[in-house]
């Protein structure tokens, strides 16, 4: 273990203090400072958005039942389907082509790709809600057999016209780099305001149309305040008002078409157990699985967070030519966070059945699927940013590739394991493809880039591991008969994270290992001293 001095973080991302004459340490530093800022903030939204939306999921689910939610995933999967396609790869672009535009003080470029990308997915999608309003309830009777979904496509196809704008706007204002303003409108705002209202709703009888409702309504508020957003921070020459647009660039277009493919084999893998189950089994089955792939993505909530803002710094050191230095960082940031993965991945696994018995009685069953879904989790978090490497440093071919290959796998495995084992052969089929894209990408990463996540210091984690399962299974064993079992649940959480910290601490850190320690304590500190100025 090398020893050194634990350096914090200032406010503007910079290195109080920086040994002179070490350039490559400096930049370590300052990427390290840089990434903890902005996902702290977005995994700050995000925990927000979970500790509501996970009380409201067991509201829902009590008060609907897995049918009315199942009729709800049906729904939500065939508007997401369409929703590839009448995005037109558009939002994925603006994070990429905003920021350059901003860079090169293009104002002209930036006003013709706001404007004319506004109006391409506005148009698209009036076209699609019509398609989905008109055949939606012809596809509801013939193809997944549940007429009671037909009156709810026009309330759908709003959601999707809603999704795919906010959806734009939110990555036009990361382009921006404002993920903190995204966040607050999205998560503190959105999320709370659809809770109310569909309590509203529901609570006045109005059942799953009372919730669909509530989430349009909220979509527009949302809606409008991104629009307000995105207006005030783009630059004035960009807002003035002209006849003559500028059109979209073909590295635009070009960059949008290989979008466009990735999101639909990503639906694929996503979607292709979800469209399966609806076919070959009922919506009870689908309002089950749809509740327990909720909580199996809850498992990345820490990469998700690191991805939010790491990919944008893949493509800069890449760019730079800086190798060594992005490979150094995506070894510290994979092992933190496989290392905060686990404990709450162990607790999910080993309370499986009381947690899903939390949503009812007839969530229950599903246990049995969390348990492999987490373990295809696990795999994901152990590679890290892998699919953003490939993306963000020119090798998007690969990642298509792999992707259109793993998506056919998914669905071959989906229609042999399904009919045959029912919502676990669902489960392992999307496990199976998951771990296997990521894989596959890991080994391209170290193919193209010559970075890999893996050294001995990962050894480390051993021990803390070994004592933070003992502590859970003694803490199931003593206390499994305590009711409300989300006490106990909760209790797992926090202890198992603390034993697991505090052993990682015990058994030694790196270099690198207390730099980030350093980066998310000052962020903590942050947050916490925020709050009290605020209380």
């Amino acid at each position: 273990m090398a020893s050194s001095t634990v350096e914090k973080f200032a406010p503007d991302e910079s290195i109080i203090s920086v040994p002179a004459g070490i350039e490559d340490q400096h930049g370590f530093r300052r990427q390290i400072g840089h990434i903890s800022r902005h996902s702290s903030i977005y995994f700050i939204g995000t925990l927000f958005g979970l500790a509501l939306g996970y009380p409201f999921k067991i509201y829902l689910a009590r008060v609907l039942g897995p049918d009315a939610l199942g009729i709800y995933a049906l729904g939500m999967t065939i508007i997401g389907f369409l929703g590839i396609f009448n995005s037109l790869g558009i939002p994925q672009s603006a994070v990429r082509f905003v920021s350059a535009y901003l860079a090169n003080n293009n104002s002209e470029l930036l006003r013709g790709f706001l404007l004319r990308g506004t109006l391409l997915l506005v148009f698209a999608n009036l076209i699609f809600g019509v398609v989905i309003w008109r055949t939606g309830p012809w596809i509801a009777v013939h193809f997944y057999h549940a007429p009671l979904l037909g009156p709810y496509f026009g309330w759908f196809a709003i959601i999707m016209l809603f999704g795919v704008m906010n959806g734009f706007f939110a990555q036009v204002l990361c382009g921006y780099k404002d993920v903190a303003r995204r966040t607050f409108i999205t998560n503190f705002v959105g999320n709370p305001l659809t809770m109310i209202l569909t309590v509203v709703f529901v609570s006045a009888g109005l059942g799953l149309r009372g919730y669909i409702v509530a989430q349009v309504l909220s979509a527009f508020a949302v809606g409008f305040l991104l629009i307000v957003a995105v207006w005030r921070l783009t630059p004035q020459a960009a807002r003035s008002f002209s006849l003559q647009v500028p059109i979209l660039e073909k590295q635009v277009i070009s960059f949008s078409a290989v979008a466009l493919g990735m999101s639909f084999v990503e639906f694929l893998m996503a979607q292709a157990d979800k469209i399966l189950i609806g076919f070959y089994l009922d919506t009870r089955a689908l309002g089950i699985y749809a509740v327990t792939a909720a909580l199996i993505a809850f498992v990345s909530i820490i990469l998700d967070s690191v991805n939010q803002i790491f990919s944008p710094s893949i493509a800069h050191l890449h760019a730079r030519g800086e190798i060594e230095l992005l490979g150094r960082i995506y070894q510290t940031l994979t092992k933190w966070v496989l290392g905060l993965t686990m404990p709450l991945a162990a607790v999910m696994i080993i309370f499986a059945s009381p947690l899903m018995r939390i949503f009812g009685h007839d969530f229950e069953l599903g246990w049995s699927i969390l348990v492999i879904g987490i373990a295809g989790q696990l795999v994901n978090c152990a590679v890290g940013s892998v699919g953003y490497l490939l993306l963000m440093s020119g090798n998007q071919a690969r990642l298509i590739k792999i992707q259109s290959i793993m998506a056919i796998v998914t669905v071959i495995l989906a229609l042999l394991l399904i009919p045959r084992w029912g919502l676990v052969g669902a489960a392992v089929a999307s496990a199976a493809a998951n771990a296997g894209a990521n894989l596959w990408c890991l080994l391209e990463v170290r193919r193209r880039l010559n970075v890999f996540p893996y050294n001995r210091t990962y050894l480390r984690f051993t021990l803390p591991l070994l004592a933070t399962l003992a502590i859970l299974l003694l803490l199931r064993e003593k206390l499994g008969a305590v009711h409300p079992e989300w006490i106990v649940i909760a209790s797992a959480l926090v202890l198992g994270q603390v034993t697991f910290m505090t052993a990682a601490v015990m058994f030694g850190l790196d270099t690198d290992d207390k730099l980030v320690i350093s980066a998310i304590w000052y962020r903590m500190q942050q947050v916490f001293h925020f709050a009290g100025a605020n209380a």
